[in-house]
């Protein structure tokens, strides 16, 4: 089969000839329709994520957010069967007997495999996922806008959920990209007035498409009157990987209100001590969500409540869009396309 090779750390992927794997017990052998190239991919790829890179394979094959069909399935699995569409997220398996995984949050578990990082990804013609950790999508969805779903717009749906979003809320989404333009239309699909931030006019122009009652250019207008004015935001949700957009965005957050920590800049992001305490602030993160979660998004999605806006990219274009990743040089989401053909068992 064809797959997107990453050999060494800070190097560009190589289109290699691999073998098909072979799915072994509990395992289910998935035909690639499209993966999304996440810019995880990117920073693994180049080797800046020192928590990770000690865990990472190489010779590894990239790619989180995969979405296909159940071409063949290993001993002992009884579903899914060949033919089901199903996505392979970030989280490749869990142990399901720690105290995190007890507790409804095996995206903690100390033991995970993770997809993409420890084992092979989607960036391939054929792909090799845990049965018990696919996730169902529905037949409302397409697979090339599903693929994203499975960490990026998970991620940002989990962290709306540890925020306690709820309808008639407020919520400002710092960075209209891949993320945030889910996370516009997930915190609208739930009840909200969101609020689009940005420094791109055609960010905001993507964030008034998704739903965005208001929006606010971060590079002419002051963030923190903007939204100060209408109340402040109940819910300040951030995806951009921007110090500098942090150190806005806790500023608008109204009293009792909710900072949402997605994305990850490269420095510590600036927090103060006394707007936190005198605003009785609340700060949560989210690292993406449980199969709980997927499902509930792949729900929300089949009602055509939430659409990814996403590019399809052949699969042998993955260097250069890794590399359009790195320029930002994306509007929504690029997703690759694999095209396995001639391919066939016995």
């Amino acid at each position: 089969m064809k797959a997107a090779v990453l050999k060494t750390f800070d190097q560009p992927v190589s289109m290699e000839d691999v073998p098909v794997p072979e799915p072994s017990t509990g395992e289910v052998l998935i035909r690639v329709h499209a993966c999304g190239v996440c810019h995880s991919d990117l920073h693994l790829a180049e080797g800046d994520w020192e928590l990770l890179k000690p865990i990472t394979k190489l010779p590894l094959i990239l790619g989180h957010e995969v979405a296909g069909t159940v071409e063949r399935v290993g001993a002992e699995v009884k579903d899914p069967r060949p033919g089901d569409r199903v996505g392979v997220p970030w989280l490749h398996w869990s142990c399901g007997e720690c105290e995190y995984c007890r507790a409804g949050r095996e995206t903690l578990c100390g033991e995970q495999i993770i997809t993409g990082v420890m084992v092979d990804g989607g960036y391939a013609e054929f792909v090799i996922a845990k049965a018990s950790h696919v996730v169902r999508i529905p037949p409302a969805v397409g697979l090339a806008e599903a693929a994203p779903l499975l960490c990026a717009g998970v991620t940002v749906y989990k962290a709306l959920k540890t925020a306690e979003q709820s309808a008639g809320q407020r919520v400002a989404v710092f960075g209209i990209g891949g993320l945030g333009h889910l996370a516009v239309q997930i915190a609208k699909a739930r009840g909200a007035t969101v609020i689009g931030v940005d420094v791109g006019e055609d960010k905001l122009t993507l964030a008034r498409e998704c739903g965005a009652d208001f929006t606010v250019n971060a590079v002419t207008e002051q963030p923190r009157k903007a939204i100060r004015a209408l109340g402040g935001a109940h819910i300040v949700l951030v995806t951009s990987a921007s110090r500098v957009a942090y150190e806005s965005a806790l500023r608008c957050v109204r009293k009792g209100g909710t900072l949402a920590v997605v994305g990850m800049p490269a420095e510590p992001i600036p927090v103060s001590a006394v707007a936190l305490v005198a605003g009785e602030i609340r700060i949560v993160a989210s690292a993406v969500g449980t199969r709980q979660d997927q499902n509930e998004l792949m729900a929300l999605a089949a009602t055509g409540a939430v659409k990814c806006r996403h590019e399809s990219q052949p699969l042998d274009h993955a260097a250069a869009a890794l590399a359009r990743v790195k320029r930002g040089d994306v509007t929504g989401r690029l997703v690759l396309v694999a095209q396995a053909s001639g391919l066939r068992w016995a």
